[in-house]
């Protein structure tokens, strides 16, 4: 491997077998094994994975490297991201690990990383996974022999724990009895939780894409493709669609009418419950570059404090740590909710949101809609090259152009994909198409 980085925004990740082989994922846990032995409690680490074909080749790599350095491994299989986060403090590891690519498709697979309390990686200790990785002499000398190796064993019954921690999210008074819900688990790794945890609670479930075979995760489904779930929202008449993507960590919400409901006007909604139900700390909100600012504006209406921070549920997660808040989130559907989960938890969301939908009474299109957006376009443009913006010539001028027309703008790299992201946000939707066109034009020739 060339260079010295495996960290991208979220864990390692790239296409399977190419970037993130066999022989990577033993390495890279062995230096994981290595590093979480500094301050070792237990001698355990909690393992999950997604339903990806490569998930299988990769597990065994991390266990045999694992047990390499010493540790033993606990191998749960297919659950969501959030569970391995609330199991791995919930059962006393060391560290969690789950391999999972999220929403990418199935030919890409990753890694994530949680410490013993359930909390995401900071850069700085990533940083110093990279710098045991690339350590030679640190790898060998601590390769263990005889009956310090570890050993690994498969726990086929901690489903249990996290859909009763779950269930105890929900308000204990409240029933989703008389709820028609449609559930789109993306052949992902909510689909045996997800059902399980709606109808135990009293909902009448309809679950589509439950079925993964190693190859379906997130194809043409789950929260990136919301479409099959509008679809079967309308013909079976629900009360609402709620959409997991490959992990299970980020959910989009389909309205009674087939509408989706846009991820800006969801944490607006849940804030505004939050709020109500005197649940919401610090009378503040986390969100990130990217949030719409008529989300701000509603916020400021309701004497509530924004924040925003990085793209990224980890840097989401940090900043409202940094500012005593419980409650942030993404477009995307990735929803924190610190008084139940340390990362976002798309089943924990969707349930937050039926609360509120049964406390009030009204129709999700209304509920979830509580202010009007200001226009925005987001784009994604395939690239070859991350160039740093500021060095391509003619960037900085485009930039001013855009910004003499009142223009909020991010432009940025995907930490997770060979993509370009674009964001234009102002007042007048048609000088934004113009502007997004001639932006989109220019990367596009400097970039591929």
């Amino acid at each position: 491997m060339s260079g010295n980085k495996l960290f991208g925004t979220d864990g390692i990740r790239g296409k399977a077998g190419k970037f993130l082989t066999a022989s990577m994922a033993l390495r890279v846990a062995m230096a994981a094994g290595i590093f979480f032995k500094r301050e070792q409690k237990t001698g355990k680490i909690l393992l999950g994975k997604d339903t990806r074909l490569s998930g299988y080749m990769i597990e065994d790599a991390i266990v045999s490297g694992l047990t390499a350095v010493g540790y033993d491994v606990l191998q749960i299989g297919p659950m969501p991201t959030p569970a391995i986060a609330f199991l791995t403090e919930d059962m006393r590891c060391d560290a969690g690990i789950m391999i999972s690519a999220s929403h990418n498709y199935f030919s890409d697979n990753g890694i994530k990383f949680f410490d013993s309390m359930g909390n995401k990686l900071s850069e700085e200790l990533e940083k110093e996974i990279e710098r045991i990785y690339f350590d030679e002499e640190l790898i060998e000398n601590n390769q263990q022999t005889a009956d310090k190796i570890g050993s690994s064993k498969r726990i086929d019954d901690v489903i249990g724990r996290y859909i009763v921690h779950l269930k105890h999210s929900f308000p204990k008074r409240l029933t989703l009895r008389g709820l028609r819900v449609i559930l789109d688990t993306a052949n992902g790794a909510g689909y045996k939780v997800g059902p399980t945890v709606f109808e135990e609670l009293g909902a009448e479930v309809i679950t589509i894409n439950k079925s993964p075979n190693g190859h379906n995760i997130n194809d043409n489904c789950g929260a990136v493709y919301p479409q099959q779930l509008a679809f079967e929202v309308k013909k079976y008449r629900a009360d609402i669609g709620l959409a997991l993507d490959g992990d299970a960590d980020r959910v989009v919400i389909v309205d009674e009418n087939g509408e989706t409901i846009h991820g800006d006007h969801l944490i607006g909604a849940l804030a505004k419950y939050l709020h109500n139900e005197n649940m919401l700390s610090s009378d503040s909100v986390v969100v990130t570059l990217m949030s719409n600012s008529a989300l701000e504006e509603f916020l400021i209406n309701m004497n509530l404090k924004l924040y925003r921070s990085n793209v990224g549920d980890k840097y989401v997660l940090e900043t409202m740590q940094k500012n005593e808040s419980n409650f942030g989130g993404e477009q995307s559907g990735h929803i924190v909710i610190s008084d139940f989960a340390k990362t976002g938890d798309g089943l924990l969301t969707g349930l937050q949101i039926l609360a509120y939908i049964i406390k009030t009474g009204e129709k999700a299109s209304k509920l979830l809609r509580p202010f009007v957006l200001h226009p925005q376009l987001n784009e994604n443009i395939k690239i070859s090259k991350k160039i740093q913006l500021d060095k391509i010539s003619g960037f900085k001028e485009i930039i001013s152009k855009i910004e003499s027309y009142g223009i909020r703008h991010l432009v940025r790299y995907s930490g997770t994909e060979n993509l370009l992201r674009i964001l234009l946000e102002g007042s007048d939707r048609t000088i934004l198409e113009t502007e997004m066109d001639e932006l989109k034009t220019f990367l596009y020739s400097n970039l591929t």
